[in-house]
């Protein structure tokens, strides 16, 4: 006889009444995909949701209290039962309805189904129905309350969605800061070109005001500000990410600061505040720091730097806190000229000249080039100490000094002060990082072609008129269209997750990981058109990299935002080493860290020891920055700083001998010189590939290669002629980097004389035409092959 217990479920447990054929719109919908209390948004990504595990009752189970109610499961029935209800389009509707999609209710569906096979025993409720269903008393559709339960077990956002929408509702930024908003703040742009005057008419008004902050990009500039306030005897303290300085002995507050961005205060009252490089706030990474400070800083007046193209953007966002913009506009102080001709070869240099390459190898390269014919030059990158930088400037500034050329990389562009007469781009491509965290390498914009270019005749040097023109002579009509095209508008401002907004969510979500957390905060995040979530694959990095070791929610979040370079293997494995050293509450001392870093250190004897004394300081500057967040746990800032001004010293008298560093790691690998660093942008051999797509006209040059090539209007097109031409001049540089030159040089069967010579020769020989006749009989001869393969 089969035993059916209709009323006996009533008395099991309420916790979910069965859903009989028939009545599934009775059953309310807690979620759904397509819209939410805040009157529709996009549906949420899926695939970030992770199933929590949850394991099958084991065999030490309490009583089988269904089984006695009724009879022992047949699991076989029940696996048919349990199929027949997946494949039924109107449980796939509810489950819809519900916030499952397809993804997440396969998920639930496979989760459900194991738990209930591989467990010794369940619930009496759920075991009552599926003994009816299996006794055909019941319908399979009875078991949905039972499996959106165990869904929602797995898949806890789905019980609280409307709560983590509300959370990550990123619309109203200006509501963030409501001391901000307490006053009426007065807003004025000071708009201009580099080397204009624009920021040193702000600095006068924080100088003259009862108290100011400056807030900028680089700690280089932030010093800058800090010595110039003081030497004016307004009396001004340092604060960045790793260090703070005070102007007041007893280490009192001054009424001035000057910071970083990302360390400026929005609950302190100001008189007056700078924001520096307000173009920045579009930047794909650091972006929310300036829209912070723009939107939250509590000053009477907001003195704003930087390029004009941000004037309507910052317009916009002032409109939305109900605060108008004065806009001032400044012209360069000294001309800047654009020659007719390219450098074409290292030997027309002349002293005041800067090579700018975007490559650390093209850095070495040239350096050792410009050092190869009698000429010392210094040498500026950014992965440089800024104590290096300064006296690498200092160096060349300095008119005494018989060092007269700079190679230098982007890193020129703000930060430094540097008597340049000419700029000259040794390539006109960079890499770059797009909004979506992808890398790219494309023409350089005009924004970066500008700003690079502006400090040749910096005013109030030995120089007053710049010049700027390029390495190679194709190289230079692109780089008239670029700094003749308009700057392109900055569109929107970054916006960036706090860490109060990620507790909130780990408190819905207690099983997420923090990298889950922050994928599941963006997918979910509204913005308007005014901002964007800024690029968070470094914060993910090291979130995955940490995720193992115990750490509360708060202190693992200040790890993921430590600034570090992910590419750096060195400081990578110490942030994991201090981690799990603070996990154990084991202080981080000098000792502790002197054995990790093995120091004292020497000097480097080769390019890649040079690598590591950049790494080595980072690490230093890591330990700094976590100092001032944990004091307790790593409390010798103060031994750390002075061995890392030492090494500063020591890196100094590596950059100062780079050629020979350079000559050194030549001569242990038959590589070369050339791939001594590894980088993710071989410029050597992409420079021309990437000119075939990135060669565009409208002004779109941070846009990806794809959007490039679907926009066929606005490409700018090169001749074929042109394109072989840069093709040859480029296999010619790149054999002289190869290993075969190198082999060759070094076995003296090539001097550096002969290879010039070479260069010269195969030039001279394109020039006269000797080669284009082959090429062109080369691309009719295999477009007559294409046609007959076509035919």
């Amino acid at each position: 006889m089969r035993r059916c217990a209709g009323p006996l479920l009533r008395l099991a447990g309420r916790r979910a009444l069965p859903l009989r054929h028939g009545a599934a719109a009775a059953f309310p919908a807690s979620f759904s995909s397509s819209s939410d209390g805040s009157g529709g948004s996009r549906a949420p990504d899926t695939s970030l949701f992770v199933p929590v595990p949850l394991k099958p009752v084991g065999d030490a189970a309490e009583e089988d209290v269904g089984a006695e109610l009724t009879r022992p499961l047949d699991k076989a029935e029940v696996l048919k039962s349990l199929n027949k209800f997946y494949k039924r389009k109107e449980i796939q509707r509810l489950g819809t309805e519900n916030g499952l999609d397809a993804r997440l209710f396969h998920q639930a569906f496979i989760s459900f189904r194991k738990y209930i096979m591989e467990s010794s025993s369940v619930s009496a409720d759920l075991h009552i129905i599926l003994n009816d269903i299996c006794c055909g008393a019941g319908h399979v559709d009875d078991l949905f309350p039972f499996f959106l339960r165990h869904a929602k077990q797995i898949f806890p956002m789905l019980d609280c969605m409307d709560d983590l929408r509300k959370i990550s509702d990123l619309r109203l930024p200006p509501n963030w800061y409501p001391e901000a908003r307490a006053i009426q703040r007065k807003i004025i742009f000071h708009a201009g070109p580099t080397n204009s005057g624009k920021t040193y008419h702000a600095i006068q008004r924080f100088l003259s005001a009862k108290s100011g902050i400056y807030c900028g990009p680089l700690k280089l500039l932030a010093h800058e500000i800090f010595q110039k306030s003081n030497a004016a005897n307004v009396p001004c303290d340092l604060v960045t990410g790793e260090e703070r300085v005070y102007a007041n002995e007893d280490a009192r507050q001054a009424s001035h600061i000057a910071c970083t961005i990302e360390m400026c205060s929005t609950n302190t009252p100001y008189e007056v505040a700078v924001i520096d490089e307000i173009q920045m706030i579009r930047d794909p990474a650091r972006g929310w720091a300036w829209t912070r400070a723009l939107l939250g800083l509590s000053a009477e007046e907001i003195h704003v730097c930087g390029e004009a193209a941000a004037i309507d953007l910052v317009t916009e966002l002032m409109y939305t806190t109900g605060e108008e913009v004065e806009v001032r506009n400044y012209k360069r102080l000294t001309p800047l000229t654009v020659l007719d001709y390219a450098l074409e070869s290292l030997d027309n240099l002349r002293p005041g000249d800067c090579i700018v390459c975007f490559s650390k190898n093209d850095i070495y390269s040239v350096s050792r080039q410009v050092e190869a014919r009698g000429l010392e030059c210094a040498v500026i990158y950014g992965s440089l100490p800024p104590g290096t930088k300064l006296e690498q400037a200092k160096k060349f500034n300095d008119p005494d000094d018989p060092c007269k050329i700079l190679v230098a990389t982007d890193a020129i562009g703000m930060g430094l002060n540097l008597c340049i007469k000419r700029i000259i781009f040794n390539s006109i491509v960079k890499p770059t990082i797009n909004e979506k965290g992808e890398k790219e390498i494309d023409l350089i914009t005009t924004s970066q072609a500008l700003q690079i270019a502006g400090r040749a005749g910096r005013y109030g040097s030995s120089f007053k008129q710049g010049e700027v023109t390029t390495m190679h002579r194709d190289d230079l009509v692109q780089l008239k269209e670029i700094l003749s095209e308009p700057v392109r508008p900055v569109k929107a401002a970054g916006l960036h997750p706090t860490a109060e907004q990620i507790e909130m969510f780990a408190y819905h979500l207690p099983d997420a990981t923090l990298s889950n957390l922050i994928d599941i905060f963006v997918s979910l995040s509204q913005v308007d058109g005014l901002y964007f979530v800024c690029n968070i694959d470094d914060f993910k990095f090291l979130a995955d990299m940490i995720q193992h070791i115990p750490l509360n929610l708060r202190s693992r979040y200040v790890f993921c935002t430590a600034p570090l370079n992910r590419k750096e293997p060195f400081v990578c494995t110490t942030l994991l080493k201090f981690a799990r050293q603070f996990s154990r509450n084991e202080p981080l001392t000098f000792d502790w860290l002197c054995r990790h870093t093995k120091w004292p250190l020497a000097p480097p004897k080769n390019i890649k020891e040079l690598v590591h004394l950049e790494a080595v300081h980072d690490v230093f500057d890591l330990y700094l920055w976590l100092s001032y967040r944990f004091m307790d746990m790593f409390p010798d800032a103060a031994l750390v700083r002075n061995i890392q001004k030492k090494l500063d010293d020591i890196i100094q008298i590596g950059v100062c001998n780079i050629t020979k560093l350079i000559r050194a790691s030549q001569s242990s690998a038959a590589s070369g010189a050339a791939e001594v660093v590894s980088e993710d942008f071989p410029l050597s051999r992409t420079k021309r590939d990437s000119r075939m797509f990135s060669d565009h006209r409208g002004a779109k040059s941070t846009e990806p290669l794809s959007v490039a090539l679907e926009v066929p209007g606005e490409s700018r097109s090169r001749s074929l002629k042109a394109y072989r031409s840069s093709t040859r001049q480029e296999d010619l540089k790149s054999h002289g980097r190869g290993s075969l030159a190198n082999r060759l040089l070094r076995e003296g069967l090539l001097t550096q004389e002969m290879l010039r010579q070479l260069e010269s020769e195969w030039q001279d020989q394109h020039r006269n035409g000797r080669y284009g006749l082959a090429s062109k009989r080369d691309d009719q001869s295999s477009s007559k092959e294409t046609g007959k393969k076509k035919k």
